[in-house]
């Protein structure tokens, strides 16, 4: 019982210390939304330059795109045009960071930590895009067989607001709350089960401990937000400051899924360049924070010790971490309550409905691009998404499925007519 009760202290602490900061990363969330369409990201990401790198990487850190968001999403823009290079520097620079993660980063870890996270993914998203152009200069880039993108902001004031609004508080927080509830949950056992003195004297400087962090971190997926308390735990337990920045940029940047569609869609080299340049990265600037910066940079802030020790408000705090369980409550009702009303206005749609089984769509992000790739073809008058099934329903006539098929596939997708 006294582990129990110890858990549910720790998982609350946590919580309100993230819940104001989140709630704000939120709200730049949908700011960027509507700054950043796809539309307007996609004319910075040109063709055979090594500029469309740098500017792919500065375009890709501020974007509140998780691991599962962005692999449609990058995906979408070489499809479109986008040289490997810049949408390598792209893939590797979003998910290690976004404005919601960097104000979540200097509530829990402190400024100098949420300065380097942006800096690191910078860096190693403009290398692993020069590498990436490099390494395939020979190549052929991707055309697109299918028209632009059909992403449209809506017109007026007041209507934007609630686009906005909606992307923030529903969209993007349904793509991330399994994932943070998830990061929640385990900083919240590691502060109760890990001694506070683990790590101490256990290689805590040493190249080891970053090999250990690292092959750790890539294969399991963890999103930008969910790993900072898993971080920030783990440095009280004694982790050095380079591990746990390992741990921040392999494990929101790499998983099993997004190799693997990096791999098939543009090649080993590409994937080659991606994977090089998040692990020489990791391993680099690890060593480099360990042996070289100020220990005391890097100490975790003082109201993480102790809950005594409060840097906002208990009310706004404890507020926000209401807000936000019920936003995700809200997100998790929308999510499963708003199967029937999918299924019923696609049965509405047509008696006449081409339903295509599409294999790994895990968030919006994912249906946005799988209903944009299969709107894009001519004929094609409609597409909506199942998520929960797993399949698009098509209405239209003279369309080419192929070509459907094709643009789902394109964008990071597999598919086949049930």
């Amino acid at each position: 019982m006294d582990y129990i009760r110890e858990f549910w202290n720790e998982l609350y602490f946590i919580t309100m210390e993230m819940a104001p900061y989140l709630l704000i990363g939120f709200i730049f969330a949908g700011i960027l939304y509507l700054l950043f369409p796809k539309n307007k990201v996609r004319r910075y990401m040109g063709r055979k330059r090594n500029g469309a790198v740098v500017n792919a990487s500065i375009l890709g850190i501020p974007l509140p795109l998780c691991s599962c968001g962005v692999i449609p999403t990058g995906l979408s823009f070489y499809r479109n045009g986008a040289s490997r290079g810049s949408t390598v520097s792209f893939l590797i620079s979003t998910p290690q960071t976004g404005i919601d993660s960097i104000l979540v980063t200097y509530s829990m870890l402190g400024l100098p930590f949420a300065l380097i996270r942006p800096v690191v993914a910078l860096f190693t998203g403009i290398t692993g895009g020069l590498v990436t152009n490099r390494l395939t200069k020979k190549e052929e880039y991707a055309e697109s067989d299918s028209t632009a993108s059909n992403e449209k902001l809506p017109s007026g004031f007041f209507s934007r607001i609630k686009a906005m609004l909606r992307y923030a508080f529903v969209e993007f927080l349904q793509d991330i709350m399994g994932w943070l509830i998830i990061g929640l949950l385990l900083a919240a056992l590691i502060a109760v089960f890990i001694p506070d003195d683990f790590f101490a004297g256990k290689a805590s400087n040493d190249i080891l401990e970053l090999f250990i962090i690292l092959l750790a971190a890539i294969p399991i997926y963890v999103c930008a937000t969910a790993s900072v308390p898993i971080a920030a735990v783990l440095m009280l337990k004694g982790l050095s400051p380079g591990a746990a920045l390992v741990l921040l940029m392999a494990g929101p940047a790499t998983n099993v899924a997004t190799i693997t569609m990096i791999a098939k869609v543009m090649g080993r080299k590409s994937l080659m360049g991606y994977l090089s340049s998040i692990i020489g990265g990791a391993l680099l600037f690890g060593f480099l924070i360990n042996t070289f910066l100020p220990e005391k940079w890097f100490i975790v802030p003082e109201h993480m010790m102790s809950h005594e020790h409060e840097i906002l408000p208990a009310w706004l705090s404890a507020g926000s971490a209401v807000l936000l369980v019920l936003l995700i409550i809200n997100g998790y009702m929308k999510k499963f309550f708003g199967k029937k009303v999918s299924v019923e206005n696609e049965n509405t749609l047509s008696s006449d409905v081409l339903t295509l089984g599409v294999r790994g769509m895990t968030c919006n992000h994912c249906k946005k691009s799988v209903e944009d790739a299969a709107s894009s073809v001519k004929g094609v008058d409609s597409a909506i998404v199942d998520l929960a099934k797993g399949k698009v329903s098509i209405t239209g006539s003279n369309y080419d499925i192929e070509k459907i098929k094709s643009g789902i596939e394109g964008a990071g997708y597999t598919c086949k007519t049930d």
